[in-house]
C-alpha cells in the first residue's frame, strides 16, 4: 500500500513537471513586447517601425508612440526605427517584455541616405515614384488580369470584450455568469486581455467577371455562436465589416470613407517615405511607410511591401489614426497579405482587420474588439459563365447552410481554430441558459427594437407610448404585433390610443402575407381611425399604421392645431419582380373632416352665384382611389426574408413613382383626379470631403379637388429635424396642386473643423443645406376653397438655407436655418433652430 501511494505520488509530481516544463516551453515560444519610442527629450514618437530582428514581422507605434508586438515564433532582438532618427537594435533578454522604453537618437552623418523629417517633399521622393507606379498597374494586378475569376472564401468575425481585470470580473453584473473568464487572452496587436464573447464562420463560393463588372458569392456554410438564426446579427456584422480594395482611393468603414495610402489624392493626405528593400518570397519588394499629414482626418498609418517589377503590394499593415473624427471606435488595424501565382500574379490570400470599439479613446478605456479575418484559395480564371447566372435572388434563403455539421467546418476551415475560438462555441451556448444573460439581452433588443417580447407577441412600439397635439392633449398609446421570428410569412398588427382632451379613443389595425416568398408576392389591408397632420408629407402613405411624427410630437412651435380626423381602409397587392425593384397595387377609400374648431376642410359643391350667393358648402371629405407605384433601390441591402424585412444602415439610391386614380361615385367617391409624384433621393460620398444627399420631388394633380387632398408643402412645427420637409415653414404655409422640390445636404464630416487649431479635439461636424420648393393652384381649385385659409403658392420659389453642427457630446445635432424669401408673410419663421440625436460612427 506504501509502495502504490509512493509510485503515485512520483507519477503526480512527474506529470506536474512534465506540465510545468511544458507550459514553460509554450510561453518561451512565444515573443511578446510592448513598450514606448521616446526621442532624447522623452518626447512620443509616433509612427516608428518595430520589427522582430529576422523577420517581417513588426508594427507602427500609435501616435502616442507606443506599440504592442507579438509572435509565435522566439526572437532575441527588436529593430525600431524611424524618419529622422538613427536606427536601433534593442536585445531582448526576455520572452515576455513589457513596457519597453525606447529612445531613438538623431544621426550623426546622412552619406548616401535622403532622411525624411516631419512633412515629407512631394519633389525628388522616391517614394512618390514608386507610388505613381502603383497607380498605373493597379487596375491591372491581381483578379483584374483575367476576364473571370473564381474561388473559395472563408471568414471569420469575432467579438471580444478587452481590457478585462480582476474588478470587472467581480462586477455584481456577471453574477452566475463567472465560467465565462476561463476565456480570457491576450491580444496580438495590442497586448490587452480581451473575452471572447461572439464567434461566426462563413464559407462562400466567389464568383466574378470583370468584363461585366458581376460578382457573386454562394454561401455554402455559416455557423453562430449562440444566436443561431438571427439575420439581424448577421446583417449587422456584414455592414460593419464590408469588403474593400485596398487598391481603391477611398475606404468605406463604419459609415465613413478613408482615404487610402494608395489613392491617388495620397500624395496631399499623406507622408511617405522609403524605408527598405528585401526579398520576400524570392521577390524582391520596398518598404515604403506612410503616416498622415494633418490631425483628425480618416487617414492611417503603418507600411507596405511593394514589389519591383509588378508594383503589386506584398504586404500591407495599417492603423487608423488615434486622432481621426470617428466615434466608438478607438482603434482599427488592418493586415493584407497577398501570394504569387504564376510568378507575376499577385492575389489577395489573407486580410485581417481589428477594431476596437470603445465609449472613448482613452488608453485604459473598456471595450470590444471586433475582429475579421477572410482568406481565400482554390483560384481559377477564365471559366465563362452565362450573365444570367449573376443575376441576385430576390428573397432566397437556404436554411441547410445554417445547420452543417461538424464534418463540414472540418474540411472547409481554411485554418483551424485556436483554443479560445473553440471554446466560444460551448461558452456562449452555455450562456444562452444563464436567467441574468437572458434578461441583459432581452434589455438589449427592447432598446434596439422598441418591442417588449413576449411568446409570438411583440408590445410596442413603445416610443410612441406618449403624445401631444392642440387637439388631443396628452395622448396615450398601446399597441403590437404577432411574432414568430424575424421570417414570419404573415404579421398582424394593431393599437389603440386615447386623447385626454378630446376624449375618444382611436385604433388601428392591419395585416399582411407572403403568399409568394420567391417573388416576395404580398397581399395587404387595414383600418384607422385617428388624427393626423396630413399636411407633414408630400409623398403620400396608404401605410394604415404610418403616423407622422408632427401629429403628435410632445412640442412644437406656434399653432399645431390644422389637424385632421382621418377613417382610412385599404387593400392592396405588392410584389419584387427584380431584386430591390417593387411594383404594388391598391385600392383605398377615407373620409376627412376637420378635428379641430380653428381648421376647416370646408368647400364649395356648388360655388356662388346671383341666385345662390351662399353657395353649397360641404365639410367632410369621402374619396375611392386606386393607385399603382413603381420603387427601385438600387445597391439596396435588407435585412430577413420575411413579410417585413429592416434595411441596413448604408447609403442607396432611391426612386418612386405614385399615380393615383379618385374614383368619384365608387362609395359614394366626391371627386375624380389623377395624380402622379416623383421622388428621387441620390447620396453622393465626395471621398474626404464628405457625402451629399440630393433629394427631388414632383408632383402634379389633374382634376378640381378640395384642401384635403391638396399637396401641403410640409413644414415642421417640432423642435426636432425632420427630413423632407422646410424648417422654417408652418403646417398649411403653402399648398399646391403641383409642386417641385429640390433638397441638398452635404456632411463634411469635421474635415472644416479639423483644419482649426482649437477645434479639433472636439470633433464636431459640419453640415449646410438648401431646400427650394415651386408650386400653383389651379384656378378651379382656388374657386371651391371655402376653408378660410388663404392658398399661397410658392409662384416665385420659396428656399431656405441650412447649417448646422454635428457630433455634440457624440450624440447631438443643431442646424440652424435660415429664410430666403416670402419673409413678410404673417407668422413667418426667419430663423428656426431644429436638433436631433442619433448613435454614429
Amino acid at each position: 500500500m506504501k509502495f502504490f501511494f509512493a509510485q503515485t505520488m512520483k507519477r503526480t509530481i512527474l506529470l506536474s513537471l512534465f506540465f510545468v516544463f511544458a507550459f514553460a516551453a509554450i510561453v518561451t515560444a512565444q515573443t511578446k513586447v510592448s513598450g514606448i519610442v521616446l526621442d532624447k527629450s522623452n518626447q512620443p514618437i509616433p509612427f516608428a517601425n518595430v520589427v522582430f530582428k529576422g523577420s517581417n514581422i513588426g508594427i507602427v507605434s500609435n501616435e502616442d508612440g507606443r506599440f504592442y508586438l507579438e509572435s509565435s515564433e522566439t526572437y532575441t532582438a527588436l529593430l525600431v526605427s524611424s524618419a529622422g532618427f538613427s536606427d536601433k537594435e534593442v536585445p531582448l533578454e526576455k520572452a515576455v517584455n513589457y513596457n519597453f522604453k525606447i529612445v531613438l537618437s538623431e544621426p550623426e552623418a546622412l552619406s548616401e541616405v535622403v532622411i525624411y523629417t516631419g512633412k515629407t517633399s512631394k519633389k525628388n521622393n522616391p517614394a512618390l515614384d514608386i507610388l505613381r507606379k502603383i497607380w498605373e498597374r493597379k487596375r491591372k494586378n491581381g483578379l483584374y488580369q483575367f476576364n473571370q475569376y473564381q474561388m473559395q472564401k472563408y471568414e471569420k468575425v469575432e467579438f471580444d470584450m478587452n481590457t478585462i481585470d480582476s474588478a470587472f470580473m467581480k462586477n455584481k453584473l456577471f453574477k452566475g455568469m463567472e465560467f465565462v473568464f476561463n476565456h480570457v487572452d491576450t491580444s496580438e496587436v495590442t497586448g490587452k486581455t480581451y473575452l471572447p464573447i461572439f464567434i461566426n464562420e462563413s464559407v462562400y463560393d466567389v464568383y466574378g467577371d470583370n468584363r461585366i463588372k458581376k460578382v457573386k458569392e454562394n454561401l455554402t456554410g455559416n455557423k453562430m455562436s449562440g444566436f443561431n438564426g438571427n439575420q439581424q446579427i448577421l446583417a449587422f456584422v456584414k455592414d460593419l465589416y464590408s469588403d474593400y480594395n485596398i487598391y481603391d482611393n477611398h475606404l468605406k468603414f463604419f459609415d465613413k470613407s478613408f482615404t487610402s495610402p494608395l489613392s491617388r489624392t495620397g500624395i496631399d493626405v499623406y507622408n511617405y517615405v522609403l524605408k527598405d528593400s528585401a526579398y520576400i518570397d524570392k521577390k524582391w519588394c520596398f518598404n515604403i511607410v506612410f503616416y498622415p499629414r494633418r490631425k483628425n482626418e480618416l487617414t492611417f498609418k503603418g507600411d507596405f511591401w511593394v514589389n519591383d517589377t509588378t508594383f503589386a503590394i506584398k504586404k500591407i499593415n495599417m492603423g487608423v489614426t488615434k486622432s481621426a473624427n470617428i466615434n466608438w471606435v478607438k482603434d482599427i488595424y488592418i493586415e493584407q497579405e497577398f501570394e504569387v501565382e504564376n510568378d507575376s500574379v499577385f492575389l489577395l490570400t489573407r486580410d485581417y482587420m481589428m477594431s476596437d470599439f470603445a465609449l472613448n479613446k482613452k488608453e485604459k478605456s473598456k471595450g470590444v474588439y471586433g475582429k475579421r479575418t477572410t482568406l481565400y484559395r482554390n483560384h481559377k480564371f477564365n471559366i465563362q459563365k452565362p450573365e444570367k447566372f449573376y443575376k441576385e435572388e430576390v428573397n432566397f434563403i437556404d436554411n441547410a447552410v445554417y445547420e452543417r455539421p461538424p464534418e463540414f467546418w472540418e474540411e472547409n476551415r481554411f485554418e483551424k481554430l485556436n483554443k479560445d475560438e473553440a471554446g466560444i462555441y460551448k461558452m456562449l451556448d452555455t450562456l444562452q441558459t444563464v436567467k441574468r444573460f437572458k434578461q441583459l439581452y432581452n434589455l438589449v433588443s427592447i432598446l434596439g427594437s422598441g418591442y417588449i417580447e413576449f411568446k409570438n407577441f411583440d408590445y410596442g412600439p413603445i416610443y410612441s407610448t406618449f403624445g401631444y397635439n392642440e387637439v388631443e392633449g396628452l395622448r396615450l398609446r398601446v399597441g403590437g404585433r404577432t411574432y414568430f421570428g424575424p421570417n414570419d410569412p404573415w404579421r398582424l398588427q394593431a393599437y389603440t390610443a386615447y386623447g385626454f382632451d378630446d376624449n375618444k379613443f382611436k385604433y388601428g389595425v392591419s395585416g399582411k402575407w407572403m403568399i409568394d416568398k420567391k417573388k416576395r408576392i404580398i397581399i395587404s389591408g387595414g383600418n384607422r381611425r385617428d388624427i393626423e397632420q396630413i399636411g407633414a408629407s408630400l409623398t403620400t402613405t396608404n401605410d394604415i399604421l404610418g403616423r407622422s411624427f408632427a401629429s403628435s410630437a410632445l412640442f412644437t412651435t406656434g399653432s399645431n392645431g390644422k389637424l385632421t380626423n382621418i377613417n382610412l381602409s385599404n387593400v392592396s397587392i405588392e410584389m419584387e419582380p427584380k431584386k430591390n425593384f417593387l411594383v404594388s397595387a391598391g385600392f383605398s377609400y377615407r373620409t376627412l373632416e376637420s378635428a379641430s374648431k380653428t381648421f376647416s376642410l370646408d368647400y364649395y359643391t356648388t360655388l356662388p352665384s346671383v341666385s345662390d350667393p351662399m353657395g353649397v358648402i360641404k365639410s367632410d371629405v369621402k374619396q375611392s382611389e386606386a393607385n399603382i407605384q413603381f420603387e427601385y433601390m438600387p445597391n439596396r441591402k435588407t435585412i430577413g426574408y420575411g413579410v417585413e424585412r429592416d434595411l441596413v444602415d448604408s447609403p442607396f439610391s432611391h426612386f418612386f413613382v405614385n399615380f393615383s386614380y379618385g374614383l368619384k361615385g365608387v362609395l359614394d367617391s366626391d371627386f375624380a383626379y389623377e395624380k402622379i409624384q416623383v421622388f428621387y433621393k441620390q447620396p453622393i460620398i465626395i471621398g474626404p470631403l464628405g457625402r451629399s444627399n440630393i433629394i427631388l420631388e414632383t408632383g402634379k394633380t389633374f382634376g378640381t379637388i378640395p384642401l384635403g387632398l391638396m399637396s401641403v408643402i410640409p413644414g415642421n412645427q417640432t423642435y426636432f429635424t425632420i427630413e423632407n420637409t422646410f424648417s422654417n415653414l408652418n403646417f398649411y404655409e403653402f399648398v399646391t396642386d403641383q409642386y417641385t422640390t429640390l433638397q441638398w445636404n452635404h456632411d463634411f464630416g469635421g474635415r472644416l473643423f479639423a483644419r482649426i487649431p482649437f477645434m479639433r479635439k472636439l470633433n464636431w461636424r459640419e453640415f449646410v443645406g438648401v431646400r427650394a420648393v415651386h408650386g400653383t393652384i389651379s384656378k378651379a381649385n382656388r374657386e371651391i376653397n371655402a376653408s378660410g385659409l388663404p392658398y399661397n403658392a410658392p409662384e416665385n420659389v420659396y428656399w431656405e438655407y441650412n447649417a448646422g453642427i454635428g457630433n455634440i457630446f457624440k450624440v447631438f445635432r443643431l442646424d440652424f436655418s435660415w429664410r430666403g424669401n416670402y419673409l413678410d408673410m404673417p407668422d413667418a419663421h426667419k430663423f428656426a433652430i431644429k436638433g436631433s440625436f442619433g448613435f454614429y460612427f
